[in-house]
Protein backbone atom coordinates (compact mmCIF):
# COMPACT_ATOMS: atom_id res chain seq x y z
CA UNK A 1 0.00 0.00 0.00
CA UNK A 2 1.58 3.23 -1.16
CA UNK A 3 1.88 6.13 1.25
CA UNK A 4 2.74 8.76 -1.35
CA UNK A 5 0.91 10.22 -4.30
CA UNK A 6 1.71 12.37 -7.30
CA UNK A 7 -1.95 13.07 -8.07
CA UNK A 8 -3.61 16.44 -7.61
CA UNK A 9 -6.84 16.18 -5.64
CA UNK A 10 -8.58 18.45 -8.16
CA UNK A 11 -8.09 15.76 -10.80
CA UNK A 12 -9.85 13.01 -8.84
CA UNK A 13 -12.96 14.76 -7.52
CA UNK A 14 -16.23 13.08 -8.54
CA UNK A 15 -17.74 14.13 -11.85
CA UNK A 16 -21.29 13.63 -10.59
CA UNK A 17 -22.56 15.94 -7.86
CA UNK A 18 -26.26 15.05 -7.90
CA UNK A 19 -28.22 12.49 -5.89
CA UNK A 20 -27.55 8.84 -6.69
CA UNK A 21 -30.48 6.44 -6.49
CA UNK A 22 -32.30 3.96 -8.73
CA UNK A 23 -28.94 3.34 -10.39
CA UNK A 24 -28.75 6.85 -11.86
CA UNK A 25 -28.00 10.47 -11.01
CA UNK A 26 -30.86 12.88 -10.32
CA UNK A 27 -31.16 16.55 -9.49
CA UNK A 28 -32.85 17.37 -6.17
CA UNK A 29 -36.51 18.32 -6.40
CA UNK A 30 -35.77 21.63 -4.70
CA UNK A 31 -32.90 22.40 -7.05
CA UNK A 32 -30.77 23.16 -3.99
CA UNK A 33 -27.00 22.70 -4.08
CA UNK A 34 -24.54 23.65 -1.35
CA UNK A 35 -20.85 24.38 -1.51
CA UNK A 36 -18.45 21.91 0.06
CA UNK A 37 -15.08 23.32 1.10
CA UNK A 38 -11.45 22.43 1.63
CA UNK A 39 -10.95 23.27 5.33
CA UNK A 40 -7.21 23.69 4.80
CA UNK A 41 -7.63 26.82 2.70
CA UNK A 42 -11.33 27.68 2.38
CA UNK A 43 -11.39 26.69 -1.29
CA UNK A 44 -14.76 25.73 -2.74
CA UNK A 45 -14.33 22.20 -4.06
CA UNK A 46 -17.79 21.72 -5.57
CA UNK A 47 -21.49 22.46 -5.23
CA UNK A 48 -23.27 19.28 -4.18
CA UNK A 49 -26.96 18.41 -4.35
CA UNK A 50 -28.95 18.57 -1.11
CA UNK A 51 -31.60 15.91 -0.74
CA UNK A 52 -34.93 16.89 0.75
CA UNK A 53 -37.93 14.88 1.92
CA UNK A 54 -39.33 14.44 -1.60
CA UNK A 55 -35.99 13.09 -2.81
CA UNK A 56 -35.80 10.70 0.14
CA UNK A 57 -39.30 9.43 -0.61
CA UNK A 58 -38.30 8.59 -4.18
CA UNK A 59 -34.97 7.07 -3.17
CA UNK A 60 -36.66 4.82 -0.61
CA UNK A 61 -39.29 3.76 -3.15
CA UNK A 62 -36.65 2.71 -5.65
CA UNK A 63 -34.52 1.15 -2.92
CA UNK A 64 -37.45 -1.10 -2.03
CA UNK A 65 -37.49 -2.32 -5.62
CA UNK A 66 -33.74 -2.90 -5.51
CA UNK A 67 -34.06 -4.76 -2.23
CA UNK A 68 -36.53 -7.30 -3.61
CA UNK A 69 -34.04 -8.14 -6.34
CA UNK A 70 -30.88 -8.04 -4.22
CA UNK A 71 -32.26 -10.23 -1.41
CA UNK A 72 -32.80 -13.03 -3.94
CA UNK A 73 -29.21 -12.94 -5.19
CA UNK A 74 -27.59 -16.11 -3.87
CA UNK A 75 -25.39 -15.41 -0.83
CA UNK A 76 -22.14 -16.50 -2.47
CA UNK A 77 -22.90 -14.34 -5.50
CA UNK A 78 -23.51 -11.37 -3.17
CA UNK A 79 -20.16 -12.17 -1.59
CA UNK A 80 -18.46 -12.21 -4.99
CA UNK A 81 -19.85 -8.76 -5.81
CA UNK A 82 -18.78 -7.35 -2.44
CA UNK A 83 -15.27 -8.70 -2.97
CA UNK A 84 -15.23 -7.04 -6.39
CA UNK A 85 -16.14 -3.77 -4.65
CA UNK A 86 -13.32 -4.34 -2.14
CA UNK A 87 -10.88 -4.73 -5.03
CA UNK A 88 -12.12 -1.43 -6.48
CA UNK A 89 -11.62 0.31 -3.15
CA UNK A 90 -8.01 -0.83 -3.00
CA UNK A 91 -7.37 0.04 -6.63
CA UNK A 92 -8.71 3.57 -6.16
CA UNK A 93 -7.47 4.01 -2.59
CA UNK A 94 -5.07 6.82 -3.45
CA UNK A 95 -7.69 9.01 -5.10
CA UNK A 96 -10.30 8.31 -2.41
CA UNK A 97 -7.78 9.28 0.26
CA UNK A 98 -6.96 12.49 -1.61
CA UNK A 99 -10.63 13.39 -1.91
CA UNK A 100 -11.15 12.94 1.82
CA UNK A 101 -7.96 14.81 2.70
CA UNK A 102 -9.11 17.76 0.64
CA UNK A 103 -12.73 17.64 1.80
CA UNK A 104 -12.54 16.79 5.52
CA UNK A 105 -9.02 17.99 6.37
CA UNK A 106 -7.48 14.77 7.67
CA UNK A 107 -3.98 13.90 6.41
CA UNK A 108 -3.66 11.90 3.20
CA UNK A 109 -1.63 9.13 4.87
CA UNK A 110 -4.35 8.60 7.49
CA UNK A 111 -7.07 8.60 4.83
CA UNK A 112 -5.14 6.04 2.78
CA UNK A 113 -5.38 3.72 5.76
CA UNK A 114 -9.12 4.46 5.95
CA UNK A 115 -9.62 3.32 2.35
CA UNK A 116 -7.77 0.11 3.07
CA UNK A 117 -9.82 -0.56 6.21
CA UNK A 118 -13.06 0.01 4.29
CA UNK A 119 -11.94 -2.62 1.77
CA UNK A 120 -11.06 -4.98 4.60
CA UNK A 121 -14.56 -4.59 6.07
CA UNK A 122 -16.06 -5.37 2.68
CA UNK A 123 -14.01 -8.55 2.42
CA UNK A 124 -14.76 -9.49 6.03
CA UNK A 125 -18.53 -9.32 5.70
CA UNK A 126 -18.45 -10.94 2.27
CA UNK A 127 -16.88 -13.91 4.02
CA UNK A 128 -19.75 -14.12 6.53
CA UNK A 129 -22.69 -14.38 4.12
CA UNK A 130 -23.26 -18.06 4.94
CA UNK A 131 -23.16 -17.43 8.70
CA UNK A 132 -26.65 -15.91 8.93
CA UNK A 133 -27.94 -19.22 10.21
CA UNK A 134 -31.14 -20.20 11.95
CA UNK A 135 -31.98 -23.09 14.27
CA UNK A 136 -34.17 -26.15 14.37
CA UNK A 137 -36.33 -26.82 17.41
CA UNK A 138 -37.39 -30.42 18.15
CA UNK A 139 -41.18 -30.86 18.07
CA UNK A 140 -41.58 -34.61 17.64
CA UNK A 141 -41.78 -36.95 14.64
CA UNK A 142 -44.63 -35.19 12.84
CA UNK A 143 -43.47 -31.58 13.16
CA UNK A 144 -40.58 -29.52 11.91
CA UNK A 145 -39.88 -26.18 13.55
CA UNK A 146 -37.06 -23.97 12.32
CA UNK A 147 -35.94 -20.38 12.30
CA UNK A 148 -34.41 -18.56 9.35
CA UNK A 149 -32.76 -15.17 9.08
CA UNK A 150 -33.98 -12.70 6.49
CA UNK A 151 -32.79 -9.20 5.56
CA UNK A 152 -34.72 -6.26 6.96
CA UNK A 153 -35.32 -4.28 3.76
CA UNK A 154 -34.07 -0.73 3.20
CA UNK A 155 -31.38 0.41 5.66
CA UNK A 156 -30.33 4.05 6.05
CA UNK A 157 -26.83 4.85 7.30
CA UNK A 158 -26.16 8.46 8.37
CA UNK A 159 -22.44 9.16 8.55
CA UNK A 160 -20.02 11.50 10.33
CA UNK A 161 -17.40 13.81 8.85
CA UNK A 162 -14.23 12.50 10.48
CA UNK A 163 -13.81 9.36 8.34
CA UNK A 164 -16.10 10.02 5.37
CA UNK A 165 -14.98 7.28 3.01
CA UNK A 166 -14.16 4.64 5.60
CA UNK A 167 -17.65 5.03 7.03
CA UNK A 168 -19.27 4.96 3.60
CA UNK A 169 -17.28 2.08 2.11
CA UNK A 170 -17.12 0.08 5.33
CA UNK A 171 -20.59 0.61 6.78
CA UNK A 172 -22.40 -0.42 3.59
CA UNK A 173 -20.77 -3.86 3.82
CA UNK A 174 -22.74 -5.63 6.56
CA UNK A 175 -26.25 -4.64 5.44
CA UNK A 176 -25.44 -5.45 1.81
CA UNK A 177 -23.98 -8.82 2.78
CA UNK A 178 -27.19 -9.57 4.66
CA UNK A 179 -29.25 -8.83 1.54
CA UNK A 180 -30.54 -5.34 2.36
CA UNK A 181 -30.65 -2.24 0.19
CA UNK A 182 -28.57 0.62 1.64
CA UNK A 183 -29.06 4.37 1.48
CA UNK A 184 -25.99 6.34 2.56
CA UNK A 185 -26.34 9.91 3.79
CA UNK A 186 -22.78 11.22 3.73
CA UNK A 187 -21.75 14.09 6.03
CA UNK A 188 -22.83 17.54 4.87
CA UNK A 189 -19.29 18.83 5.40
CA UNK A 190 -17.55 16.11 3.33
CA UNK A 191 -19.78 14.30 0.81
CA UNK A 192 -17.40 13.95 -2.12
CA UNK A 193 -15.81 10.56 -1.47
CA UNK A 194 -19.25 8.92 -1.14
CA UNK A 195 -20.23 10.34 -4.52
CA UNK A 196 -17.01 9.01 -6.02
CA UNK A 197 -17.79 5.60 -4.54
CA UNK A 198 -21.20 5.66 -6.25
CA UNK A 199 -19.41 6.31 -9.55
CA UNK A 200 -17.10 3.36 -8.96
CA UNK A 201 -19.75 0.77 -8.02
CA UNK A 202 -22.42 1.92 -10.45
CA UNK A 203 -23.85 -1.10 -12.26
CA UNK A 204 -22.40 -3.77 -9.97
CA UNK A 205 -25.64 -4.28 -8.03
CA UNK A 206 -29.32 -4.12 -9.02
CA UNK A 207 -30.55 -0.55 -9.46
CA UNK A 208 -31.67 0.86 -6.11
CA UNK A 209 -29.61 -1.52 -4.00
CA UNK A 210 -27.11 1.23 -3.16
CA UNK A 211 -27.94 4.94 -2.98
CA UNK A 212 -26.08 8.09 -1.90
CA UNK A 213 -28.20 11.01 -0.70
CA UNK A 214 -26.06 14.00 0.28
CA UNK A 215 -27.82 16.61 2.36
CA UNK A 216 -28.35 18.04 5.79
CA UNK A 217 -30.77 17.56 8.67
CA UNK A 218 -33.86 17.42 6.43
CA UNK A 219 -32.53 14.39 4.58
CA UNK A 220 -31.41 12.66 7.78
CA UNK A 221 -34.73 13.27 9.52
CA UNK A 222 -36.68 12.06 6.50
CA UNK A 223 -34.68 8.84 6.36
CA UNK A 224 -35.07 8.20 10.09
CA UNK A 225 -38.83 8.75 10.01
CA UNK A 226 -39.65 7.05 6.70
CA UNK A 227 -42.06 4.12 7.20
CA UNK A 228 -40.33 2.05 4.50
CA UNK A 229 -36.86 2.39 6.03
CA UNK A 230 -36.49 -0.74 8.10
CA UNK A 231 -33.51 0.38 10.18
CA UNK A 232 -31.55 3.59 10.61
CA UNK A 233 -27.99 3.95 11.87
CA UNK A 234 -26.00 7.00 12.86
CA UNK A 235 -22.42 7.90 13.61
CA UNK A 236 -22.54 11.31 15.23
CA UNK A 237 -23.21 13.33 18.35
CA UNK A 238 -25.41 12.38 21.28
CA UNK A 239 -27.83 15.14 20.28
CA UNK A 240 -28.10 13.75 16.75
CA UNK A 241 -28.60 10.27 18.19
CA UNK A 242 -31.52 11.45 20.30
CA UNK A 243 -33.08 13.10 17.24
CA UNK A 244 -32.73 9.93 15.17
CA UNK A 245 -34.27 7.84 17.96
CA UNK A 246 -37.23 10.19 18.25
CA UNK A 247 -37.87 10.02 14.51
CA UNK A 248 -37.38 6.25 14.38
CA UNK A 249 -39.78 5.73 17.28
CA UNK A 250 -42.73 6.79 15.12
CA UNK A 251 -42.39 3.56 13.14
CA UNK A 252 -40.71 1.51 15.89
CA UNK A 253 -37.74 0.81 13.63
CA UNK A 254 -34.50 -0.41 15.23
CA UNK A 255 -31.51 1.90 15.44
CA UNK A 256 -27.76 1.43 15.62
CA UNK A 257 -25.98 4.44 17.12
CA UNK A 258 -22.29 5.17 17.56
CA UNK A 259 -22.20 8.45 19.44
CA UNK A 260 -19.88 10.58 21.51
CA UNK A 261 -17.11 9.69 23.89
CA UNK A 262 -15.06 11.32 26.63
CA UNK A 263 -12.74 8.39 26.94
CA UNK A 264 -10.22 7.70 29.69
CA UNK A 265 -6.66 6.41 29.55
CA UNK A 266 -5.69 5.12 32.99
CA UNK A 267 -2.03 4.65 33.91
CA UNK A 268 -1.20 2.62 37.02
CA UNK A 269 2.07 3.28 38.90
CA UNK A 270 3.75 0.08 37.68
CA UNK A 271 3.40 0.98 34.00
CA UNK A 272 6.29 2.21 31.86
CA UNK A 273 6.32 6.03 31.50
CA UNK A 274 7.66 5.99 27.95
CA UNK A 275 5.00 3.55 26.76
CA UNK A 276 2.31 5.54 28.57
CA UNK A 277 3.41 8.79 26.94
CA UNK A 278 3.40 7.15 23.53
CA UNK A 279 -0.06 5.69 24.15
CA UNK A 280 -1.46 9.04 25.28
CA UNK A 281 -0.30 10.73 22.10
CA UNK A 282 -1.51 7.90 19.85
CA UNK A 283 -4.79 7.60 21.70
CA UNK A 284 -5.60 11.26 21.16
CA UNK A 285 -5.57 10.80 17.36
CA UNK A 286 -3.76 14.09 16.88
CA UNK A 287 -3.23 13.18 13.21
CA UNK A 288 -6.87 13.97 12.52
CA UNK A 289 -6.99 16.74 15.10
CA UNK A 290 -8.58 14.62 17.80
CA UNK A 291 -11.76 14.43 15.71
CA UNK A 292 -12.57 10.89 16.79
CA UNK A 293 -15.26 9.58 19.12
CA UNK A 294 -12.79 6.97 20.38
CA UNK A 295 -10.01 9.41 21.32
CA UNK A 296 -8.74 8.98 24.88
CA UNK A 297 -9.05 12.66 25.69
CA UNK A 298 -8.83 12.22 29.50
CA UNK A 299 -5.48 10.88 30.77
CA UNK A 300 -5.51 9.71 34.40
CA UNK A 301 -1.88 9.48 35.55
CA UNK A 302 -0.87 8.09 38.94
CA UNK A 303 1.13 10.41 41.20
CA UNK A 304 4.24 8.24 40.92
CA UNK A 305 4.62 8.78 37.18
CA UNK A 306 2.55 11.88 36.43
CA UNK A 307 5.39 14.39 36.05
CA UNK A 308 7.65 12.14 33.98
CA UNK A 309 4.87 11.06 31.64
CA UNK A 310 3.66 14.62 31.15
CA UNK A 311 7.17 15.77 30.19
CA UNK A 312 7.45 12.97 27.65
CA UNK A 313 4.00 13.64 26.21
CA UNK A 314 4.95 17.24 25.51
CA UNK A 315 8.08 16.05 23.71
CA UNK A 316 6.33 13.33 21.70
CA UNK A 317 3.50 15.55 20.55
CA UNK A 318 6.04 17.64 18.63
CA UNK A 319 5.76 15.00 15.89
CA UNK A 320 2.31 16.36 15.06
CA UNK A 321 2.60 19.62 13.14
CA UNK A 322 -0.38 21.02 11.26
CA UNK A 323 0.13 20.99 7.51
CA UNK A 324 -1.66 20.79 4.17
CA UNK A 325 -3.73 17.58 4.41
CA UNK A 326 -3.14 16.44 0.83
CA UNK A 327 0.64 16.54 1.30
CA UNK A 328 1.87 13.00 2.15
CA UNK A 329 4.44 14.52 4.54
CA UNK A 330 1.75 16.12 6.72
CA UNK A 331 1.34 14.56 10.17
CA UNK A 332 -1.65 16.61 11.38
CA UNK A 333 -4.49 18.04 9.34
CA UNK A 334 -7.17 20.68 9.68
CA UNK A 335 -10.43 20.76 11.60
CA UNK A 336 -13.37 20.10 9.32
CA UNK A 337 -14.88 23.60 9.26
CA UNK A 338 -14.56 27.13 10.58
CA UNK A 339 -17.63 26.55 12.76
CA UNK A 340 -16.01 23.54 14.40
CA UNK A 341 -12.69 25.37 14.70
CA UNK A 342 -14.42 28.16 16.64
CA UNK A 343 -16.11 25.62 18.90
CA UNK A 344 -12.82 23.91 19.77
CA UNK A 345 -11.08 27.24 20.40
CA UNK A 346 -13.97 28.09 22.73
CA UNK A 347 -13.19 24.98 24.79
CA UNK A 348 -9.53 25.96 24.97
CA UNK A 349 -10.44 29.42 26.21
CA UNK A 350 -12.80 27.94 28.81
CA UNK A 351 -9.98 25.74 30.14
CA UNK A 352 -7.76 28.77 30.58
CA UNK A 353 -10.51 30.71 32.37
CA UNK A 354 -11.31 27.79 34.66
CA UNK A 355 -7.71 27.40 35.82
CA UNK A 356 -6.27 24.48 33.85
CA UNK A 357 -2.53 24.69 33.22
CA UNK A 358 -1.71 24.75 29.53
CA UNK A 359 1.54 22.88 28.90
CA UNK A 360 1.46 22.70 25.10
CA UNK A 361 -0.35 24.28 22.15
CA UNK A 362 -3.59 26.10 22.73
CA UNK A 363 -3.33 28.34 19.69
CA UNK A 364 -4.29 28.62 16.06
CA UNK A 365 -1.65 27.76 13.44
CA UNK A 366 -1.85 30.13 10.48
CA UNK A 367 1.63 30.52 9.07
CA UNK A 368 2.25 30.69 5.33
CA UNK A 369 0.14 28.23 3.36
CA UNK A 370 -2.01 27.58 6.43
CA UNK A 371 -3.24 31.17 6.68
CA UNK A 372 -6.79 30.49 5.50
CA UNK A 373 -7.25 27.09 7.10
CA UNK A 374 -8.74 25.64 10.28
CA UNK A 375 -5.58 24.55 12.11
CA UNK A 376 -5.01 24.24 15.86
CA UNK A 377 -1.78 23.09 17.51
CA UNK A 378 -1.91 19.91 19.62
CA UNK A 379 -3.08 21.14 23.01
CA UNK A 380 -2.39 19.65 26.43
CA UNK A 381 -3.82 20.86 29.73
CA UNK A 382 -2.63 19.64 33.15
CA UNK A 383 -4.02 20.27 36.64
CA UNK A 384 -7.49 19.64 35.25
CA UNK A 385 -10.23 19.20 37.86
CA UNK A 386 -13.51 17.25 37.45
CA UNK A 387 -15.65 20.39 37.45
CA UNK A 388 -13.89 21.95 34.43
CA UNK A 389 -15.69 21.97 31.10
CA UNK A 390 -12.85 20.19 29.28
CA UNK A 391 -13.07 17.36 31.82
CA UNK A 392 -16.77 16.78 31.20
CA UNK A 393 -17.67 17.54 27.59
CA UNK A 394 -16.58 15.93 24.34
CA UNK A 395 -14.48 18.49 22.49
CA UNK A 396 -13.86 16.51 19.29
CA UNK A 397 -10.63 18.38 18.79
CA UNK A 398 -6.90 18.15 19.58
CA UNK A 399 -7.28 18.91 23.30
CA UNK A 400 -6.06 16.53 26.02
CA UNK A 401 -7.04 16.88 29.69
CA UNK A 402 -4.52 15.35 32.15
CA UNK A 403 -5.63 14.30 35.63
CA UNK A 404 -3.43 13.25 38.56
CA UNK A 405 -4.69 10.45 40.82
CA UNK A 406 -3.62 8.51 43.90
CA UNK A 407 -6.81 6.85 45.17
CA UNK A 408 -8.03 4.11 42.80
CA UNK A 409 -11.63 4.12 43.97
CA UNK A 410 -11.98 7.90 43.60
CA UNK A 411 -10.26 7.79 40.22
CA UNK A 412 -12.58 5.09 38.88
CA UNK A 413 -15.61 6.94 40.20
CA UNK A 414 -14.49 9.96 38.20
CA UNK A 415 -13.81 7.89 35.09
CA UNK A 416 -17.37 6.58 35.24
CA UNK A 417 -19.04 9.83 36.30
CA UNK A 418 -19.85 11.04 32.77
CA UNK A 419 -22.82 9.98 30.63
CA UNK A 420 -20.42 8.58 28.01
CA UNK A 421 -19.02 5.06 27.82
CA UNK A 422 -17.35 4.30 24.50
CA UNK A 423 -13.69 3.34 25.00
CA UNK A 424 -11.16 3.06 27.83
CA UNK A 425 -7.43 2.31 27.80
CA UNK A 426 -5.84 0.74 30.89
CA UNK A 427 -2.09 0.41 31.50
CA UNK A 428 -0.54 -1.87 34.11
CA UNK A 429 2.03 -4.67 34.18
CA UNK A 430 -0.15 -6.52 36.69
CA UNK A 431 -2.85 -8.48 34.87
CA UNK A 432 -5.08 -8.75 37.94
CA UNK A 433 -5.02 -4.96 38.40
CA UNK A 434 -5.72 -4.34 34.72
CA UNK A 435 -8.52 -6.89 34.55
CA UNK A 436 -10.16 -5.48 37.66
CA UNK A 437 -10.06 -2.01 36.17
CA UNK A 438 -11.47 -3.26 32.85
CA UNK A 439 -14.37 -4.82 34.71
CA UNK A 440 -15.08 -1.60 36.61
CA UNK A 441 -14.79 0.75 33.62
CA UNK A 442 -18.18 1.65 32.17
CA UNK A 443 -17.20 1.42 28.50
CA UNK A 444 -18.11 -0.78 25.59
CA UNK A 445 -14.58 -1.24 24.25
CA UNK A 446 -11.55 -1.57 26.53
CA UNK A 447 -7.87 -1.85 25.66
CA UNK A 448 -5.33 -3.21 28.15
CA UNK A 449 -1.78 -2.06 27.42
CA UNK A 450 -2.98 -0.88 24.00
CA UNK A 451 -4.87 2.09 22.61
CA UNK A 452 -6.71 3.22 19.52
CA UNK A 453 -6.84 0.02 17.50
CA UNK A 454 -9.92 -1.66 16.04
CA UNK A 455 -9.99 -5.36 15.20
CA UNK A 456 -12.28 -6.84 12.58
CA UNK A 457 -14.36 -9.48 14.28
CA UNK A 458 -14.23 -7.72 17.67
CA UNK A 459 -17.50 -5.88 18.43
CA UNK A 460 -17.12 -2.10 18.72
CA UNK A 461 -19.69 0.16 20.38
CA UNK A 462 -20.55 2.08 23.52
CA UNK A 463 -22.68 2.01 26.63
CA UNK A 464 -24.71 4.74 28.32
CA UNK A 465 -25.10 7.68 25.92
CA UNK A 466 -22.22 6.59 23.71
CA UNK A 467 -24.44 4.40 21.63
CA UNK A 468 -26.64 1.40 20.98
CA UNK A 469 -25.49 -1.74 19.18
CA UNK A 470 -22.18 -3.17 18.05
CA UNK A 471 -20.28 -3.00 14.77
CA UNK A 472 -17.27 -4.61 13.07
CA UNK A 473 -18.17 -8.20 14.02
CA UNK A 474 -20.69 -10.85 13.13
CA UNK A 475 -23.17 -9.19 15.48
CA UNK A 476 -23.34 -6.23 13.09
CA UNK A 477 -24.27 -8.55 10.23
CA UNK A 478 -26.94 -10.32 12.28
CA UNK A 479 -28.39 -6.97 13.37
CA UNK A 480 -29.39 -6.30 9.76
CA UNK A 481 -31.59 -9.40 9.72
CA UNK A 482 -34.71 -10.52 11.51
CA UNK A 483 -35.53 -14.00 12.72
CA UNK A 484 -38.54 -15.78 11.25
CA UNK A 485 -39.91 -19.00 12.72
CA UNK A 486 -41.44 -21.60 10.40
CA UNK A 487 -43.51 -24.48 11.74
CA UNK A 488 -44.39 -27.43 9.50
CA UNK A 489 -47.04 -30.04 10.29
CA UNK A 490 -46.19 -33.30 8.47
CA UNK A 491 -49.30 -35.24 9.52
CA UNK A 492 -51.34 -36.38 6.57
CA UNK A 493 -48.67 -35.44 4.06
CA UNK A 494 -47.50 -39.01 3.38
Amino acid sequence: MTQSTSQDYRDVLPQHLDLYYAGCWSRPVSGKYSETLNPANGEVLASVAEAGKADVDEAVRTARKGFFEWRDVKPLERARILKEIATLLRKHGDELALIDAANCGNPYTEMRGDANFAAAQMDFFAGLVTEMKGDTIPMGPDRINMSVREPLGVVARILAFNHPFMFCGGKMAAPLAAGNAVIIKPPLQAPLSALRLAELVDGLMPAGTFSVMPGGTEAGAALAAHPDVAKVTLIGSVEAGRSVMRSASETLKPVLLELGGKNALIAYPDSDPDRIADAIVRGMNFGWCGQSCGSTSRAFLHDDLHDEVLTQVVAKVEHYKPGIPTDPATTMGALVSRTHFDKVMGYIESAKREGARMVSGGHEVSDGALANGCFIAPTIFADVTPDMTIAKEEIFGPVLAVRRWSDETAMMDEVNSLPFGLTCSIWSKDLATAHRAARQAEAGFVWINEVGLHFLGAPFGGVKQSGIGREEGIGELISFTHEKNIHINLEGQG
